[in-house]
């Protein structure tokens, strides 16, 4: 007999995991329509021509893509005289017109294009669905996993970036994470390739300063002598990287390049609009920093790019990103619509919380009484009291085998069900039932408006 299994990358949830990361989801919603953003959802699926080419090579190597139905590659032997595919000589597309989505950003521009005579501008929405990366499976990192993402289309102001970034402090002080919040502009690495002297090399530059945080600055600046930067202005930067920041030095360094500097001043915009909307309370924003080596390797990044990333626990690993993008709708044939999003992700959201046990001050709305009947006419008996109780609102459920009492609340304790109603002979006759308290160990003898009363006080 096969044993039974799921893919590398997946996982199965059990009730007590849906709870909490539904708790997650609840609290992510509710920020993002208190800032006004509207939800949509789109297709597990996409076409491959609206995925691929969008992440950059490294990307397109993660994207799952779907075999077309049937014998996919019954048309290619048979064009090729062969018997067997590895002799064929074929492209993934002669195979899989569809693809996974990689992201919510790359669909939900494929959407606004698609639906821009009914979307009003600027149009802010959230969404919340699974995406699919075939990558390596390890702790933190999944095949399949949620996101969680706001964006902002059809609007160049900055106030779309602070918003954003609002909305991570306000979601990550709600779930009692605590984060810092790091942003920089592409525009400023941009300019940075062109001081470097090697702007045909920007992405390669972007990977390398990507992972700063892996390998060190040390390691960094050797990558990029290596790749030919020039190494007196990389020494100049080296120095604008040191701590504390000093912010003098870094417009002074970037102010000779004009793509740089308009990146800086976006940022001081940015900053100045975070400190007016503190309402006096000092350091609200302090974990919101500036860092200059945060690069973001998505090639469809052309503005402003966030990072969180957890500070306590062991995992210390990006649980949020996004950035502005003003080309992205040019690609599906809407030009000249500017965009900006962030993304949560729920996994990793969930792995943090959990080590850091977050969870345990969180009451999840799960069973609240179990009614145990003692024998078959008392269940009966406990059909209307159970409506009753389903009536007000509370969470009721009526054990369905004729078992022992303490076996039921065996039962009950198991799934940490709070109350127990006892329903026997005498129960039936006065119509007062027992309310028994699991938690407290206590019991009444009380009519069921009572108990219905009490518990939803």
């Amino acid at each position: 007999m096969q044993k039974p299994s799921i893919p590398k990358g997946t996982r199965d949830f059990s009730p007590h995991e849906v709870y909490k990361r539904r708790y997650i989801l609840n609290t992510l919603e509710s920020v993002f329509k208190k800032y006004g953003f509207m939800p949509i959802e789109t297709p597990t699926m996409e076409n491959l021509s609206t995925l691929e080419g969008k992440y950059g090579d490294e990307g397109d190597k993660l994207l799952f893509r779907v075999l077309n139905s049937g014998d996919a590659f019954k048309t290619i032997r048979e064009q090729y005289g062969k018997e067997e595919v590895a002799q064929v000589p074929f492209k993934s597309s002669d195979v899989a017109e569809k693809g996974l989505r990689y992201d919510l950003t790359v669909p939900f521009a494929r959407y606004v294009v698609m639906n821009r005579n009914d979307i009003t501008f600027p149009f802010k929405r959230y969404q919340m669905q699974p995406v699919w990366r075939a990558d390596r499976p390890q702790k933190g990192r999944y095949r399949e996993f949620w996101q969680c993402d706001a964006d902002v289309v059809g609007s160049d102001s900055l106030l779309n970036e602070v918003d954003l970034i609002q909305i991570y402090a306000e979601a990550f002080e709600r779930l009692n994470i605590p984060v810092q919040i790091k942003y920089n502009n592409r525009k400023i690495l941009d300019g940075l390739s062109q001081i470097l002297g090697i702007p045909e090399k920007l992405i390669e530059m972007i990977t390398i300063l990507d992972k700063r945080d892996k390998v060190g600055l040390e390691t960094v600046v050797q990558e990029l002598i290596d790749m030919g930067a020039n190494p007196a202005q990389l020494l100049q930067f080296k120095e604008c990287l040191s701590e504390p920041i000093n912010h003098r030095k870094i417009e002074q360094f970037f102010s000779a390049n004009e793509q740089s500097a308009k990146g800086i001043e976006e940022l001081k915009v940015v900053s100045m609009c975070l400190n007016l909307s503190e309402h006096n309370v000092e350091g609200r924003y302090k974990h919101v920093i500036h860092d200059l080596s945060l690069a973001r390797g998505l090639n469809y990044y052309t503005g402003a790019i966030f990072e969180v990333v957890a500070v306590k626990g062991t995992l210390l690993s990006s649980i949020g990103g996004g950035g502005r993008y003003d080309n992205l709708t040019g690609i599906f044939g809407l030009p000249n619509v500017s965009g900006v999003g962030i993304s949560f992700g729920l996994d990793r959201i969930y792995d943090v919380m959990e080590e850091l046990n977050l969870f345990e001050a969180v009451q999840f709305d799960t069973t609240k009484v179990l009614v145990c009947a003692l024998d078959a006419f008392a269940q009966q008996y406990a059909l209307a009291p159970l409506k009753h109780l389903r009536d007000a609102g509370i969470a009721a459920e009526l054990y369905p085998d004729l078992k022992k009492v303490g076996k039921q609340l065996d039962y009950a304790n198991a799934l940490k069900i709070p109350y127990a109603i006892i329903i026997g002979d005498q129960e039936m006759e006065t119509g007062n039932l027992v309310l028994k308290d699991l938690m407290q160990g206590t019991q009444e003898s009380l009519p069921i408006a009572t108990i219905v009363a009490r518990l939803t006080q």
